[in-house]
């Protein structure tokens, strides 16, 4: 943040009365800054130095404050680490083979690396989500005027990415340099959407990993999008949701991701009914593998409701909290398993020490499983009978307009990570295609989440809002 230098602005008078309220205005402007400093969630904050990387698991923020980038679009510099640059950097890295599945993918950059590398020769393939899958491009004019508002904002997204000149209409070139999804048909990459299996796509094609090569596993909890990435047009202040990349040189682990790629992938021929996406899907136990000396488990979902919950992915995070000791530090987008919230009250009974932040969209709704832990019940009534001490360590964060909590973490005992794309939900578990990744006993891949942990908990809200509390039955 810059600061006006004060003297020029009070120009020479030497009156007491005027130097006087001049004082004051200067200790007030003073205090304002500290406060805009400390508390506006999209000033700057202080750079801190990098911490070291595992070598054979590399872990990377969109907010680091060890790092900073210039954005490719609106070209706004900020603290960070760009993640479409480091998915950049292994796809050029490819001499064989990638294989991508992502929910969302908009950002033209990484599209324009995938179209280079497929007319090189290198094998291409590609997974969608399906309310995702077609251009925006093609929409047409009626469409376009039977968007919902959300829907409509997401499009107004879109064309400002697109529109080059910014003169408000796309033309086809500018089409073929941003639409990410035309560069990648352009270039004849395949691409399936969860509907290749016959289906209606219910539930979600939410994974976020790519393969490279069958030795380089990268596991996002960002789609590759503007708004999980960078930041929102819209919005100027807006940096891009809360979101982390994990980098994992392991053939073991790309091997167990390959198999759950060709499961959906079948003869990649949409409607041949090849394809196994979400229920159809054989069940599938969690895999375990040695990545040097840290253990790593991959866990995919959806789980049949057949299976013991136990033996599900969340069955596994419970497993997990189960074990800590000391810690357990949460960083959730959506907290709605009310079999995780138990757990984690009986290991904060047991001295465990359980801090959580979720996104505030989610943080308050009646199916969050943070507010029994803060001690109410969904319609924000205070649990009757209650006979567990409510934990003053659950809260919000504070980010700027346009910006979610996005990431799906757990630290427990500042050791072990617990990430990927799969939500702490219900759906998650049972309907969707889901990444649990578990980094075990690994302190210096701990070290990374913690300060992210930090970073964000420092400037949470912590507990019930004193505008939720007024209508506490």
């Amino acid at each position: 943040m810059k600061f006006r230098r004060f003297s020029s602005a009070l120009g020479t008078s030497h009156s007491p009365l005027l130097s006087s309220l001049a004082l004051g205005s200067i200790g007030f402007a003073i205090f304002c800054g500290y406060w805009f400093w400390f508390r506006s969630p999209s000033a700057t904050q202080a750079k801190l130095p990098p911490l070291p990387q595992d070598e054979s698991i590399q872990v990377y923020f969109n907010h680091d404050r060890s790092g900073e980038f210039t954005e490719p679009y609106r070209r706004k510099t900020r603290q960070g680490t760009d993640l479409a640059a480091k998915l950049i950097v292994a796809i050029d890295s490819a001499q064989s083979q990638i294989d991508v599945a992502v929910q969302q993918f908009q950002l033209p950059n990484i599209a324009q690396a995938l179209a280079a590398k497929s007319q090189a020769g290198i094998k291409v393939r590609v997974i969608l989500e399906h309310n995702y899958s077609r251009p925006l491009s093609e929409l047409t004019a009626a469409e376009i005027d039977g968007l919902t508002p959300r829907e409509r904002e997401h499009y107004q997204q879109f064309q400002k990415l697109v529109d080059i000149d910014g003169n408000g209409t796309l033309t086809q070139d500018e089409i073929n340099q941003r639409d990410a999804l035309v560069i990648l048909h352009n270039a004849k990459i395949p691409i399936i959407d969860d509907t290749a299996d016959g289906s209606k796509g219910s539930g979600l094609m939410h994974h976020k990993f790519m393969l490279v090569d069958r030795h380089q596993v990268i596991v996002t909890s960002a789609n590759w999008t503007m708004s999980d990435v960078y930041g929102d047009f819209s919005h100027p202040d807006s940096e891009g949701n809360q979101n982390n990349l994990v980098q994992i040189d392991s053939g073991e682990l790309a091997a167990a991701f390959a198999t759950e790629f060709n499961l959906m992938w079948g003869d990649g021929t949409i409607g041949s009914q090849t394809s196994q996406f979400k229920a159809r899907k054989p069940a599938r136990s969690a895999v375990e593998v040695l990545v040097g000396k840290t253990r790593v488990l991959v866990q995919f979902s959806p789980t049949s409701k057949q299976q013991a919950w136990e033996d599900s992915s969340n069955g596994s995070i419970g497993k997990l909290l189960g074990t800590s000791q000391q810690q357990v530090d949460l960083a959730l987008f959506v907290f709605s398993e009310p079999a995780l919230g138990n757990i984690l009250q009986a290991q904060s009974q047991r001295g465990v020490k359980v801090r959580g932040i979720i996104d505030r969209q989610f943080a308050y709704r009646d199916y969050s499983s943070a507010l029994p832990l803060m001690g109410v019940d969904g319609n924000l009534c205070q649990t009757a009978g209650a006979t567990l001490q409510p934990l003053k360590t659950i809260g919000v964060p504070t980010l700027p307009t346009g910006d979610l909590l996005h990431h799906k973490f757990a630290i427990i005992d500042r050791q072990t990570v617990i990430t990927g794309s799969h939500n702490w939900s219900n759906a998650a578990n049972y309907r969707n295609d889901e990444t649990l990744l578990v980094i075990q006993d690994n302190l210096i891949v701990a070290a990374h989440f913690d300060r992210e942990f930090d970073r964000l908990y420092q400037r949470a809200v912590i507990g019930i809002p004193a505008r939720l509390k007024r209508k506490i039955c």
